[in-house]
């Protein structure tokens, strides 16, 4: 089984790119929604010991920990010193479950795959991108957003042109969904050809 770690910056059309390979068969572990997972489950309780007042009802209020952690480099290692073990016996989990339900390829959607050094547990690479005008536009049209929380989401994310330079595959969301669509069944058919 080859391991496929996705990844890409905000607004670069991430969850739709795996979204394609999910909808082609493959199992698609989303590193974001087990955080979700885990904020209302297992890590509450840790979280709330480490940041008190950061769990009403016994799940995390992602708003009250950002507060918490925010301009807080110390904060914010603990707080993944808690969260990243937790994600990674999910995703261990994951990875045995695709292996033997006989999976091909399976996908790690890893937002911050090479600012974790999370390339290191995969087989290969692949950065969602789009033109720097689409991506603004996209991430501005979310609720709530504004030009400069964007401006510090993307301070704390590797350049995009950095990801696509160590990336193995590059599926390129800016001509549209054919095409996107297009480049996951050509990555799919290389990775099947590889696997011979």
């Amino acid at each position: 089984m080859i391991t496929l770690g996705l990844t890409g910056s905000i607004g670069m059309g991430k969850s739709t790119t795996a979204a394609m390979f999910a909808a082609r068969g493959c199992p698609v572990h989303s590193a974001d929604e087990a955080v979700h997972r885990l904020y209302s489950g297992r890590a509450a309780p840790l979280v709330e010991a480490r940041f008190p007042g950061t769990t009403p009802g016994g799940v995390v209020d992602r708003v009250r920990l950002s507060a918490a952690v925010l301009d807080d480099a110390e904060a914010l290692r603990d707080l993944e010193r808690i969260v990243h073990p937790l994600v990674r016996e999910e995703e261990a989990r994951f990875l045995d479950e695709a292996r033997q339900a006989g999976a091909t390829v399976a996908v790690l959607d890893i937002p911050l795959l090479f600012e974790t050094g999370g390339e290191a547990r995969v087989d290969r690479t692949l950065v969602v991108s789009a033109p720097a005008d689409i991506q603004r536009a996209r991430v501005l049209a979310r609720p709530g957003m504004t030009p400069e929380r964007f401006e510090a989401i993307l301070a704390k994310q590797m350049p995009d042109a950095e990801k696509r330079r160590r990336a193995d595959f590059i599926v390129d969301t800016g001509a549209g969904l054919a095409e996107a669509q297009a480049q996951v069944e050509a990555i799919l058919r290389e990775l099947a050809a590889g696997a011979d």
